[in-house]
């Protein structure tokens, strides 16, 4: 009986397995470049680009350092929109007009042509007063053959850096495509693992989440319960994420994967097979859903892959920009960096109000009588209110004040997606336009304009001559400009290839208005300030608006994510944490201590600064606020001192010289953030100039202090000191950080 027994288990155990064996799925193929591959390497030697053609006539590539994979090779290519045909063909043939056409195989390779490039530039403002751009470039032209039902040449440029990679597709003039809409854009990196990721959502509206660190294979598990609500959004895959995406081998290699100069094309996201651990460009899709639309001879952006083996080459790493195009204003003279204050944290606490009065349900511009309306006594930029915040910029150094809510419209301004919302010239009756500019001019100040276009950019644009014109004329010379809520056009994405035209239009249309830009809900920059560097700053990531929901480790990824593609207006420099002293029925605070506010405005790189808080806590926090009154905004050097993603961040930067001081003089600053755990950070001073002395006044978190909780007394003054000392290029500093906390330090040569 016990053999039969036996016999039976082991006939079950056998179906069992070939049952696993017939239900398990089949391993992806793997891609492979042929034996004749081209081979590029960086200036450097360290970094190995393989480039061919697969057996199905597939474009392909890898990238390797020093023998370590990074892309494990992996396709290139497009799936394309068919050609619209007449009936009697489709009769004939049995095609339809919209049947897919593969761009992607059956190609041959008809040339391939090197060069390299070892310059230096000059920004017009920067994290450092030169910039070198050094790489070697492989061109190959492709051909896809008539037998293949195309008949069309296709290009695809590589330049490999030290560190990393950036390649483009480019389409010269021809006959057989002169216009054509991608459906598809196939562009992979194959990553080599189950790696470390800090991403967030992939979307077509925003980039406003918190990020998350985790395995790829986790990123489906987790990427529901991380999507934070946003006025506009729109996710499209449970394992899609956005770049700039960090990311980080087992042995130590930091990749980012983004892109630069897009231009005339749309944002992409990545899309994972998390079987493969293959990431595929996800392309923003226009109100029809196609990916793009491309006009012979053009070129997509280029697609980057950033790889070095300290995370503080990351932060060094200007990839980015070197892809981007020079200068493209022949008078910059105008530009210029710009520390600032608003009336808008007021606003955004919920302790004033945008709007002015309570009496329109809702808004006719034009119709919709303000002179005889009632104000409702909330209204935050009115004349008197306006007036204290330009006396206090003014007597404490400021270049500008930023004043939102000053024109017409804004009762009914969110969430109705209404096309004619604002026309941006029309102040409230308690906002003297004139006057106001006067006053601030009178003062050393100049008003910044708020254009909030509500999405309707068909609106913004019909008014955009006459609103920029309005600025000439009063002496503005900066615009925040604002796209909350879901796009007009109906259907479009504030990612999709209309409004990245639109963005860059406005930023031209301001520079022939000599006007600086900021942008808000905008696509995220992608160098793009290196060529139009009116563009100032940007938001496109999760600021200070969002108070508590900003979480510790947040400003210790952005500059490894976002700041990759140019600066963020992420307004720094709140002192008092708890919101329920400006609205009472608020009881969240902001996740931070006041030393790294502090730090903020060395850490997060923007020549566009904002001190966001108001002005009578600057005023009860005099010794706090001197730092922000001294910092530099524009720099001659960065030194990256301490960086991991996620973890903390310590950056030293010595400010361009003003006047007569010598630049090897000027200033040094410091700032150092860490995440949600206290911890203490040791770094070198050895940037200084050796065999001088300095003095360091030195801004640190006390024991006392607790950026998550407030700390352990009710006093702000009591959760920070400043100290000073002597120090030199020998020095060693270590700095306690408490949880969310941080330092800051000024330098100066005696």
């Amino acid at each position: 009986m016990d053999i039969f027994k036996k016999l039976a288990a082991a006939f079950a155990v056998l179906v069992m397995v070939l049952a696993a064996a017939g239900c398990k799925e089949k391993a992806p193929k793997k891609t492979e470049i042929g034996d004749d591959a081209l081979v590029l390497a960086s200036p450097d030697g360290k970094l190995e680009l393989r480039f061919g053609l697969t057996a199905d006539g597939t474009p392909a590539y890898s990238l390797s350092r020093e023998g370590k994979d990074v892309i494990l090779p992996s396709k290139l290519g497009f799936e394309l929109r068919g050609k619209r045909l007449d009936k009697t063909y489709e009769q004939k043939s049995g095609k339809v007009y919209d049947h897919p056409v593969d761009f992607h195989s059956g190609f041959s390779m008809v040339d391939a042509q090197r060069d390299s490039l070892d310059e230096t530039w000059e920004p017009v403002w920067g994290e450092e007063s030169q910039i070198r751009n050094h790489y070697n470039e492989l061109a190959v032209t492709l051909e896809k053959g008539k037998d293949n039902g195309t008949d069309a040449v296709m290009v695809i440029r590589f330049r490999l850096f030290d560190d990393g990679l950036g390649f483009r597709y480019e389409f010269p003039t021809q006959d057989k495509l002169r216009y054509f809409t991608i459906k598809e854009e196939l562009t992979q990196f194959a990553m080599p693992g189950d790696i470390t990721a800090w991403w967030i959502p992939g979307d077509y509206d925003t980039q406003e989440y918190n990020y998350t660190k985790s395995r790829l294979s986790e990123i489906r598990t987790i990427l529901p319960n991380n999507a934070e609500w946003n006025a506009s959004q729109q996710l499209f895959s449970s394992t899609g994420v956005q770049t700039s995406l960090q990311l980080k081998t087992d042995d130590s290699l930091y990749i980012n994967i983004h892109e630069a100069a897009v231009v005339d094309y749309p944002a992409t996201s990545l899309n994972l097979d998390d079987k493969s651990f293959i990431f595929t460009t996800w392309l923003t899709p226009d109100a029809q859903g196609w990916k793009g639309h491309i006009q012979t001879p053009g070129k997509t952006p280029w697609r980057t892959v950033m790889v070095v083996d300290d995370a503080r080459k990351a932060l060094a790493s200007r990839l980015i920009l070197n892809l981007n195009e020079p200068c493209a204003l022949d008078d910059v003279s105008w530009i210029h960096p710009v520390k600032y204050m608003g009336v808008w944290w007021e606003m955004i606490t919920g302790k004033s109000h945008w709007s002015y009065t309570d009496d329109f349900p809702t808004v006719e511009l034009g119709v919709s009588d303000y002179s005889k309306a009632t104000p409702h006594g909330r209204h935050g930029a009115n004349n008197d209110n306006v007036r204290r915040y330009i006396d206090f910029a003014a007597a404490n150094g400021f270049d500008a004040l930023l004043v939102e809510g000053w024109n017409e419209g804004w009762e009914d301004w969110f969430g109705c997606q209404k096309d004619y919302v604002f026309d941006f010239v029309t102040p409230y009756p308690d906002f003297n336009l004139k006057a106001l500019n006067e006053y601030a001019h009178s003062k050393g100040i100049k008003l910044i304009m708020h254009h909030e276009s509500s999405a309707s950019t068909v609106n913004y644009e019909r008014h955009l001559e006459e609103a920029y014109s309005l600025m000439n004329k009063y002496g503005y010379d900066a615009v925040k400009s604002g796209y909350v809520g879901d796009i007009i056009p109906y259907g479009e994405h504030h990612y999709s290839q209309a409004l990245v035209n639109h963005y860059l239009y406005c930023v031209k249309k301001a520079a022939e208005h000599r006007i600086m830009v900021n942008a808000h809900e905008a696509v995220r920059p992608t160098g793009l300030c290196r060529t139009y560097p009116n563009l100032i700053g940007n938001e496109a990531a999760m600021g200070t608006e969002f108070r508590s929901q900003v979480l510790p480790h947040h400003v210790t990824i952005l500059p490894f994510t976002r700041l990759q593609g140019g600066p963020m207006d992420y307004t720094p420099g709140i002192f008092e944490m708890d919101l329920s002293k400006l609205n009472p029925s608020d009881h969240s605070r902001v996740q931070s201590t006041i030393c790294k506010q502090l730090a903020l405005y060395v850490t997060m790189y923007s020549p566009l600064q904002m001190a966001a808080d108001l002005p009578q806590h600057y005023k009860a926090q005099p010794d706090a606020f001197q730092f922000i009154k001294d910092v530099a905004i524009d720099w001659q050097k960065s030194e990256y001192l301490l960086a991991e993603p996620g973890d903390y961040i310590v950056i030293a930067r010595q400010a361009k010289a003003t006047g007569k001081r010598p630049a090897a003089d000027a200033d040094w600053f410091v700032g150092g953030v860490t995440d949600e755990l206290e911890r203490d950070l040791t770094f070198k001073l050895d940037f200084l100039d050796e065999g001088s002395t300095y003095e360091a006044t030195i801004y640190a978190d006390t024991e006392k202090a607790d950026g998550i909780t407030g700390g352990k007394v009710l006093d702000a003054k009591e959760t920070y000191s400043v100290t000073k000392m002597e120090v030199n290029s020998g020095s060693e500093l270590t700095m306690h950080c408490a949880r969310s906390g941080g330092f800051a330090i000024r330098i100066q040569k005696k």
